[in-house]
C-alpha cells in the first residue's frame, strides 16, 4: 500500500494570490448563504433590490413613485458598489426598465456583490430580460386652485420623441378650447415617464390615433357628468309618496 504525504512548501504561509483566492471563495460562499434567507422586498419603500439577470444577481434601484407593483415596477440596474463606480456607465446606459416583481429576490445586500457580472469581470448582456420602461403622456384636467384629475393616460411610448410629438399634437388640438372641453377645468397634455406600476390604466398610443382617443375620453367624461347630474336632480319616489299620504 502506497501512502502519499503532502506537505506545504516553504514556511506554511499563504501567498498573496492564495489569500485572494480564499477570500473570493469565502465571499462567494457567504453570498450563496445570504440568498437562502433574503430580506423580503416591500413595495413602495424605495429600496434597492436584488434581481436575477441570467445566472447572475444584480443590484437594481427602484424608481420612486413607480415601485408599488403589484406585478411590474420600474428599476435601473446599478453597479454593486454604487452607480459612480468604474463601469457604472454600462449600467446607466440601460435606463429605467420594466421589472416583473417575481424576478425580485429581496432587498439588496452587499453580500450579494460576488454574484454580479461586475464581480466576474463581465459586462451586462445585451438582453437583461427586461424591457425599457419607456415614456407616456398624461392629459390632465385642473381647476385654478390646482385640484383636478387625470383624464387620459397614453403609453408606453418606445421613444421620448414619439411622446413629445403626440403631446404637441394634443396641445394643438386643445388650443382655444382647453377651458371649455371640461367645464370648470383647464385641460393640458404633458409627456412624462411611463408609470409601469399602473400600466393597466394606460391606452396604447400605437393602436389608435391619439386625437381620436382624446375626443372619446372627453365625450365619456361629459356623458358620465351628465348622467350624475340627472341622478342628483331627479326627485325621489319615496318623497312623492310621503307627500301624498299626508292628510
Amino acid at each position: 500500500m502506497i501512502r502519499r504525504v503532502f506537505r506545504r512548501c516553504g514556511n506554511g504561509a499563504l501567498s498573496s494570490e492564495d489569500q485572494a483566492a480564499v477570500g473570493a471563495f469565502r465571499a462567494h460562499l457567504a453570498a450563496i448563504t445570504a440568498l437562502r434567507s433574503p430580506e423580503p422586498w416591500v413595495p413602495g419603500r424605495c429600496q434597492d433590490v436584488a434581481v436575477r439577470v441570467g445566472p447572475f444577481i444584480e443590484r437594481a434601484h427602484t424608481r420612486p413613485g413607480d415601485d408599488h407593483g403589484p406585478d411590474v415596477i420600474a428599476v435601473a440596474l446599478q453597479h454593486p458598489d454604487g452607480q459612480y463606480m468604474p463601469y457604472g456607465e454600462r449600467y446607466r446606459k440601460l435606463g429605467w426598465l420594466r421589472c416583473e416583481t417575481d424576478k425580485i429576490l429581496g432587498v439588496w445586500k452587499p453580500a450579494y456583490a460576488p454574484l454580479t457580472h461586475a464581480a466576474a469581470g463581465l459586462d451586462l448582456p445585451d438582453d437583461v430580460g427586461m424591457e425599457p420602461a419607456h415614456y407616456a403622456i398624461y392629459v390632465e384636467a385642473r381647476k385654478p386652485n390646482g385640484m383636478g384629475y387625470t383624464l387620459l393616460r397614453l403609453g408606453p411610448y418606445i421613444q421620448a420623441r414619439h411622446a413629445s410629438q403626440d403631446a404637441d399634437r394634443l396641445t394643438a388640438s386643445l388650443d382655444g378650447r382647453e377651458t371649455t372641453v371640461v367645464p370648470g377645468f383647464r385641460v393640458s397634455a404633458r409627456p412624462a415617464v411611463f408609470d409601469v406600476s399602473d400600466h393597466q390604466l394606460f391606452t396604447d398610443p400605437y393602436e389608435a390615433d391619439v386625437l381620436t382617443v382624446l375626443d372619446a375620453a372627453i365625450e365619456e367624461k361629459r356623458t358620465s357628468s351628465t348622467s350624475l347630474h340627472e341622478i342628483e336632480s331627479r326627485p325621489t319616489h319615496a318623497a312623492g309618496r310621503d307627500q301624498r299620504s299626508e292628510p
